[in-house]
């Protein structure tokens, strides 16, 4: 086997990396910064920085106007993601935290983009069974309760168009994917990923972004 690519990401090559990326605007760091302060226990929680600029270039790059997220925390991800949307575009954000995702709609309406997001806070399976069946979805950000991602899966790729877009974020599980011996969300993500892989309406291929990054394209 050829890893290929043998680079060490060091701390001084993570910063050269987020200096050549789009940078945070004013109210996406303040979201961050108050996210780390007010919530020091679960801010691991919140999508890392680099992926706010991919996200927000996923959306433009697909042209999508109907997202949906699962699992929101405070809201950084749904920011980036709106501000990238059309002024007429909606992101359906689903969480069952009213406290964490509360400092979210202050940060969308400090964008301005909290228009174009509707919380919705149930289970997200709920959220999801009760959206309309046929395929209406152009980008869904998967980043929740680790042991339900193959039951949103199958919730979300029929609500897809064809040519959408499902991202799922911790694919990796801080390396506990390699653990033959994994337990809990470990071995969820472990079943998840074969899931996905063996999945014939999607063509997909994981990323070494932050905590490992899946993008699905629906066939």
């Amino acid at each position: 086997m050829s890893k290929g690519n043998e680079t060490k990401i060091t701390d001084e090559l993570y910063a050269y990396m987020l200096a050549h990326n789009p940078p945070l605007d004013a109210v996406q760091r303040e979201l961050v910064a108050t996210t780390y302060a007010q919530l020091p226990q679960q801010a691991g929680m919140q999508s890392a920085e680099e992926q706010g600029p991919l996200l927000a270039f996923l959306v433009r790059l697909t042209g999508a106007r109907h997202i949906v997220e699962v699992g929101t925390f405070t809201g950084f991800s749904a920011l980036a993601m709106a501000q990238a949307l059309p002024a007429d575009g909606r992101l359906i954000a689903c969480d069952i935290s009213e406290e964490w995702t509360a400092y979210g709609r202050e940060a969308w309406e400090k964008a301005g983009v909290a228009d174009r997001i509707e919380l919705r806070i149930a289970p997200a399976l709920d959220t999801l069974a009760g959206m309309r069946s046929e395929p209406h979805v152009d980008l869904a950000y998967l980043d929740a309760d680790k042991g339900n991602y193959i039951p949103y899966w199958e919730e979300l790729v029929p609500r897809m168009h064809r040519g959408g877009l499902i991202v799922t974020d911790n694919v990796l599980f801080h390396g506990g994917v390699t653990d033959p011996r994994a337990t809990g969300g470990a071995a969820a993500i472990k079943e998840f990923n074969e899931h996905v892989a063996a999945d014939p309406r999607m063509d997909s291929v994981m990323l070494t972004v932050a905590d490992g990054l899946t993008l699905s394209r629906k066939r």
